[in-house]
């Protein structure tokens, strides 16, 4: 009997070792595929806060708790199992996906940089009169929800494109600890970001004229945040977007582009000296935004001009 106990104890010894060298190596991946995501985590705070921008203010908070939730969702039970199966199944079909999440991006970007040049609108927006706030409200949470599923969609292939040849405990893992921390500190952001404003506020109603003085900084300061996060989001849509389908067309056998865009980057880094590294990294992303921008005008060619299809105002 104790030597029976003795040999239980070592196997759960043994088993505790196993599962601490996984828990080990399921934290180095995620923070390796967390680095890769990097990108669409920008795109996905700097969009985010354009969907409760303009509202009530007292409903910001709510909505973003909805887009939240609907990410959580979208990530852990719709993504994550469907990324296990096909990492399973058909671990070719990813760089498929990863193309088509950027070539949305895209002509997400696109779609905004020709709306911010005068084209025409797709989907009611803020400008025009909303008849039924809940329904409108409604609205933009589901549109949320639905750029954010392709925004999750790219974070969990960039993820299980990085770890495709750890075990399948580990790729779980890290899909579910890439998921909810990419979800909490975005949506984090989102709700710091939006209530500067009511930070600002009350500070300013303060006694003291150090935090008026603070108060009335963050209140000037918000326009000019919004403003710039909305044309960070922009550049990153493309940026992002353009930069997929770079490498998914290198990965697909077709090098050009990608042998061109780098050649470009190392001679900026040749000529740069101190400055390569940064210098060299904004070359490349300048030219996969210009490609994403190059694709994402087709693409809204092709469907508002020629299949006449509407889309939705983000």
């Amino acid at each position: 009997m104790p030597g029976g106990l003795v040999a239980l104890l070592d196997d759960v010894s043994v088993i505790a070792r196993t599962a601490a060298a996984s828990v080990d190596d399921i934290g180095v991946a995620a923070s390796r595929a967390g680095t890769k995501t990097a990108g669409v985590v920008i795109d996905d705070a700097a969009v985010t806060p354009s969907y409760v921008t303009g509202l009530d203010p007292s409903r910001e908070l709510p909505i973003i708790a909805k887009i939240t939730l609907g990410s959580l969702k979208n990530k852990l039970l719709l993504l994550l199992p469907g990324a296990l199966l096909l990492s399973w199944l058909l671990p070719q079909a990813i760089i498929f996906i990863l193309m088509a999440g950027g070539a949305y991006l895209s002509y997400e970007g696109a779609e905004k940089v020709i709306e911010k040049l005068g084209g025409a609108k797709h989907g009611q927006t803020l400008e025009d009169p909303i008849e039924d706030p809940v329904a409108f409200e409604n609205k933009r949470v589901s549109s949320a929800i639905r750029t954010d599923l392709i925004l999750s969609a790219e974070i969990m292939a960039i993820t299980l494109n990085e770890v495709a040849d750890e075990t399948f405990l580990v790729r779980a893992g890290v899909l579910a600890i890439v998921g909810i921390a990419v979800t909490v500190f975005v949506y984090g952001a989102v709700g710091l970001i939006v209530k500067i404003d009511d930070i600002g506020l009350h500070f300013a109603e303060k006694s003291s004229k150090v935090m008026q003085s603070i108060g009335r900084f963050l209140l000037k300061a918000m326009p000019w945040l919004l403003w710039a996060l909305s044309f960070i989001g922009t550049i990153a849509m493309l940026w992002v977007g353009g930069g997929i389908i770079i490498h998914g067309l290198h990965e697909l056998g077709l090098h050009g582009p990608s042998d061109w865009a780098h050649g470009v980057q190392h001679a900026v880094e040749l000529t740069t000296g101190g400055m390569s590294g940064v210098l060299g990294w904004a070359t490349y992303a300048a030219i996969s935004a210009l490609v994403g921008l190059v694709l994402g005008g087709l693409l809204v060619l092709l469907l508002h001009k020629v299949l006449k299809v509407g889309g939705d105002a983000h």
